[in-house]
């Protein structure tokens, strides 16, 4: 999966969020977990696209770990909505594997980037 895909997909996982957010029943605590998840998941696009114009590879490692802790922290939420019984959907368990899914993509690509970047440390000290 290339840059433009993975923004794509990140993308389509916020607006697939936000029409989530938008057929849930309006319960106290939901419309704070909803909320919440409306945050996290639309962070998790935001914030791959401006790692994708770090200035340096420490700053593109330090965007991409926020990345990776939106989509956890996104996975979190749906959780929540789940085994509280809040809410009942279809969609639900989708947005919580895609939420999955990025989280372990952004993972790799973390650790890969950290993985360069020691290697890269390594040959100039030589």
């Amino acid at each position: 999966m290339d840059k433009n895909e993975l923004k794509q997909r990140t993308k389509k996982f916020s607006i697939d969020v936000i029409k989530f957010v938008e057929t849930a029943p309006r319960l106290r605590s939901l419309d704070i977990l909803t909320h919440q998840l409306l945050r996290s998941s639309t962070s998790v696009g935001a914030n791959y696209r401006s790692a994708c114009r770090g200035k340096s590879t420490a700053d593109f490692i330090n965007k991409i770990v926020i990345v990776e802790e939106e989509a956890d922290e996104s996975v979190y939420w749906l959780e929540l909505m789940e085994e509280s019984g809040l809410i009942s959907s279809i969609t639900l368990p989708l947005l919580k594997k895609e939420a999955n899914e990025l989280t372990a993509i952004f993972t790799a690509i973390g650790k890969t980037a950290k993985e360069k970047q020691r290697l890269s440390k390594s040959e100039i000290k030589k």
